[in-house]
């Protein structure tokens, strides 16, 4: 798909996004919780998982359509969708796609591109989270049976959720080296979806605890190699961050251009906003920082399609980019004076959907961390 293809892709996204979810937004966000059937409406439209293989009902596109809707989604204002779109299409689904068997593909990806199934990655516990190696919950095997025992927290998804990716010990005492990955299908007797988590922003984002008690998995749920679980994740992490960074730099081009708007017809001592120095400035510096970060994330997304995007490059793309967002949509609010604490401004739900891009998806001091240690060595 050339830049002319999938900016007609965009716009007609846009649309779609303009027409499904502008309407009811408001009402969601109000509600903390976009309905179920959002799902549906969107995989009828052919706006979920557009780079799965036609095989499986997708569009066959490069992973840059998948990005460019995460973005298209973050600039509008919703980014608790966006966040839920993107665990999805960015993540559940490739995850299944590139480790899973031909027989987990034709179960699972199909129902994910039309809507019949919503995707969640649960890999955070209660005492794990950045550090995934400190994972509890476990799978024993009972003849070709697996039964898993465990909990997560903080799961995108996880309210909605009909298939969920877990990640399990399955070789106790090795830590990464004996965790695995498991589907697992949500109706199974035994699964409990928690109470939805309250959060301060990302309300449409439907956040939750998942249970699992003595759940019986078939042999045939395991997703990739056993034990192999940490490597999957460390394979998969950098479009994760990708992602994350597309949502990021979406977000601050949003704020912004409903920024220019507000301070091009405010006035304040006689005269527009935008005419003062310090807001020229502070705008000035705003676009240059997305500019820096749009700049390195079209390298490390071209770099992604051809197979080469680095864990490291991706941990420096994700903490730059998620710094430069919530730092430049504090910039944003602050030009909108008192306006821009109250909730009846759009620029207050962009400001605190930003907070949690910092955290999840790795942390910037875990992403610091990653970056550090391919200059220096462990």
């Amino acid at each position: 798909m050339d830049n002319e293809e999938l900016t007609l892709f965009r716009d007609m996204a846009h649309r779609a996004f303009e027409q499904e979810i502008g309407p009811h937004f408001e009402q969601w966000e109000e509600d903390h919780l976009a309905p179920r059937e959002l799902w549906n409406t969107l995989g009828e439209a052919g706006l979920l998982c557009p780079d799965m293989p036609e095989e499986y009902g997708g569009a066959g596109t490069s992973p840059h359509v998948t990005l460019a809707l995460i973005e298209e989604l973050s600039s509008m204002g919703y980014g608790g969708i966006a966040t839920g779109w993107g665990i999805h299409c960015n993540i559940v689904a490739p995850y299944i796609e590139h480790f899973g068997t031909e027989e987990q593909k034709q179960q699972w990806l199909p129902k994910m591109i039309n809507g019949e199934a919503v995707g969640a990655l649960a890999m955070t516990e209660p005492g794990a989270g950045s550090d995934v190696q400190g994972i509890r919950t476990n799978a024993v095997k009972e003849g070709d049976d697996w039964i898993l025992n465990g909990s997560k927290i903080f799961i995108t998804n996880g309210y909605h959720a009909d298939i969920v990716i877990v990640a399990a010990i399955t070789d106790p005492g090795k830590g990464a080296k004996g965790t695995s990955l498991f589907l697992v299908d949500t109706s199974l007797p035994g699964f409990e979806k928690g109470k939805k988590l309250n959060k301060i922003g990302q309300h449409t984002s439907d956040t939750a605890e998942l249970f699992f008690q003595d759940v019986r998995l078939p042999a045939g749920a395991l997703l990739g190699e056993l034990n192999k679980g940490f490597v999957i994740m460390m394979t998969e992490l950098p479009r994760e961050r990708l992602g994350i960074a597309g949502q990021a730099i979406g977000a601050a081009e949003g704020a912004m251009a409903i920024t220019v708007d507000y301070v091009m017809e405010r006035k304040a001592f006689g005269q527009t906003i935008a005419s003062f120095q310090n807001t020229r400035f502070k705008l000035a510096e705003v676009k240059t920082e997305i500019a820096l970060c749009r700049a390195f994330y079209e390298k490390c997304a071209n770099a992604y399609s051809r197979g080469e995007l680095t864990a490291d490059d991706a941990a420096m793309l994700k903490y730059a980019a998620t710094e430069m967002q919530c730092k430049t949509i504090d910039d944003c609010l602050q030009l909108f004076g008192g306006y821009g604490y109250t909730a009846e401004y759009p620029i207050s739900r962009f400001y605190t959907d930003a907070r949690i891009q910092r955290i999840y998806g790795g942390t910037s001091e875990i992403m610091r961390e990653v970056v550090a240690r391919s200059i220096l060595g462990r």
